[in-house]
């Protein structure tokens, strides 16, 4: 029998995971600079607590047998991060600035049965702050995630779910459902051919094409007929655009107003946005948005907290980097290789070792524990990129030899 992993499943080699913690630690270093603080929640929450405010259909919940009820392994961290607030951190001072990393775990869809289901997911969650300076936060610091990895050909896609929303109101109840699903996935067919009147058949297709140059965008938001709660989340976005213009990092280009960006959920109830990298195929590195009601859902006495945040697809942002030739090309070398010369050796190369590794900061040193073939040894070393032997006599004394290699380039 051949043992495997099972599908949709990956085992990460040292090289995968050296890869991974380098994207995992630039980003760790802007969430620590922009005052954020890491919290760790279960990877086993009750299926009630995955589910609340829609964002997660049952069907892409793993689901475990327990004697506690129905649980399942987490699918994203908002909803786990969100339960932990109100009851765990009940009472503490907001604003909340919290940050994770974590795996994430998807039911493959019945149709593709090798498809992965196991991802790793970096992001924040911005908790007791609202208005456009905390929207603007979370979109600056995302910005920043992007420059520290030396990210530039991406864009951001941003929504605004409440105009989104308001937009749909016009449609009869009973297809507005099924407007805003044809919106939510660009079906064009579908909404030409739902019964809709000439006019709100225009209108249909008019949100669907929503999309572009955030000053035309608002331009044509600005022809409709707007009613007053549609002004204020209008006006709203322009106070934010304007903000992120001069703040931006990168060229305001990189911003598509896109209210087609509509969500089949109601999870989100002002801006949502997209981070799209501009390779081929072009990659969602990240999603995020507010979402002001969320936090009462688990709250003791549904107090309404408001929230918004984003996360950042490890996997998605590996590909994309690749290219770039920044992310490590081997595992880090060991500095040192301890070889005791005897048997009678053994006590005192345990010793230089433990001397070696308390001597500097993360220096890493091997000792030989098997071949006493010093040219077996001196090629280990050298496949190895191990730059200096230290060959141990038994009463302690070091004889340290140099390795020449060709070093691997980074």
């Amino acid at each position: 029998m051949v043992y495997q992993s099972p599908a949709g499943a990956r085992d990460l080699l040292p090289l995968d995971v050296a890869q991974k913690r380098w994207i995992e630690e630039r980003l760790q270093q802007v969430f620590h600079r922009w005052g954020y603080h890491r919290i760790i929640t279960s990877t086993l929450e009750h299926l009630d607590t995955l589910m609340a405010g829609g964002a997660v259909e049952r069907s892409q919940l793993i689901q475990l047998q327990s004697d506690e009820g129905e649980i399942g392994l987490r699918p994203e961290l908002t909803a786990s991060i969100a339960r932990a607030a109100v009851t765990r951190m009940a009472g503490s001072m907001y604003p909340q600035r919290l940050y994770y990393n974590a795996n994430v775990f998807r039911r493959a869809s019945s149709s593709n049965h090798n498809q992965q289901q196991e991802f790793y997911q970096a992001g924040v969650e911005l908790l007791g702050a609202k208005g456009w300076l905390a929207d603007a936060e979370i979109l600056l610091l995302l910005a920043e995630c992007m420059q520290e990895l030396s990210l530039n050909n991406w864009c951001l896609i941003l929504g605004e779910a409440g105009i989104a929303r308001s937009l749909l109101s016009t449609f009869p109840v009973n297809l507005r459902e099924q407007v805003r699903y044809a919106i939510a996935n660009l079906d064009r067919i579908t909404l030409e051919t739902l019964p809709l009147s000439h006019e709100l058949r225009d209108r249909a297709l008019m949100m669907l094409d929503l999309r572009g140059r955030p000053a035309d965008i608002l331009q044509k938001l600005a022809s409709l007929n707007l009613e007053i709660p549609q002004t204020e989340a209008l006006n709203y976005l322009k106070s934010l655009l304007a903000l992120l213009d001069e703040c931006f990092p990168i060229s305001s280009q990189a911003i598509i107003l896109d209210l087609s960006l509509i969500q089949t959920f109601d999870y989100y109830t002002g801006i949502v946005f997209k981070v799209v990298s501009n390779t081929h195929p072009a990659r969602i590195i990240g999603q995020g948005g507010r979402y002001d009601q969320l936090l009462g859902l688990y709250h003791p006495q549904a107090e309404t907290i408001p929230g918004i945040g984003f996360s950042l697809n490890i996997e998605d942002l590996h590909q994309v980097l690749l290219p770039s030739q920044q992310l490590p090309h081997a595992t880090p070398a060991s500095h040192w290789l301890v070889v005791p010369e005897t048997p009678q050796a053994y006590t005192a190369a345990f010793a230089y070792a433990a001397k070696l590794r308390t001597s500097q900061h993360l220096v890493r040193v091997e000792l030989n524990l098997s071949d006493s073939d010093p040219d077996k040894i001196r090629e280990y070393a050298r496949h190895r990129r191990i730059q200096q032997i230290a060959w141990i006599k038994p009463e302690g004394l070091p004889t340290i030899e140099a390795i020449a290699f060709t070093k691997t380039p980074h």
